[in-house]
């Protein structure tokens, strides 16, 4: 009887293996005079470009009637492949400007955008634009689902300090 009931309760407690995606975003430190927070995007793509699933867009959601809104155009690439397309905000998209620092953001299989992903090449894209600044845009590929642990990097330019990708199984 004793062994009938510990059997149940061990695998109660085992660690269910879900894949995740965590993504490190590092806004730098600008040595400028009027300094403005970037609006920044981050979504996946396919190896062809073409749009599979939006992940975060960080713009500025407090401005009178909706003002910012009108510059998340400067997201080019971005606007182009999806986001002309959406009402804004976006429900477990959207938020508001991030600070100086590095800003994670983690998916796992078991929610949207990933759950139904298919199995297959992808990149990352994450693109920055800031007002009286510049633009960039950096790519990062992976193979999902994840057969392993995996981490990956790129380093910003300007606009982007280093963004950093790991996939965990």
């Amino acid at each position: 009887m004793r062994k009938r009931l510990l059997l149940p309760l061990f695998l109660l407690s085992a660690p269910l293996m879900a894949a995740e995606l965590k993504i490190d975003v590092e806004i730098p430190r600008l040595p400028v005079a009027e300094y403005h927070r970037p609006y920044v995007a981050l979504w996946l793509e396919q190896p062809d470009k073409s749009h599979v699933a939006n992940l975060a867009v960080w713009y500025d959601l407090k401005l009178k009637d909706n003002e910012g809104e009108k510059w998340l155009k400067d997201l080019r690439e971005w606007w182009r492949r999806s986001g002309r397309s959406l009402q804004m905000p976006v429900d477990g998209v959207s938020s508001a400007t991030r600070a100086v620092g590095t800003h994670r953001v983690t998916f796992d299989d078991s929610k949207a955008p990933l759950k139904d992903l298919p199995a297959g090449e992808y990149r990352l894209v994450v693109e920055a634009a800031r007002e009286v600044g510049g633009r960039e845009l950096l790519r990062l590929p992976f193979s999902w689902p994840p057969q392993k642990a995996e981490k990956q990097q790129a380093q910003g330019a300007s606009e982007l300090g280093t963004v950093t990708l790991e996939l965990t199984r």
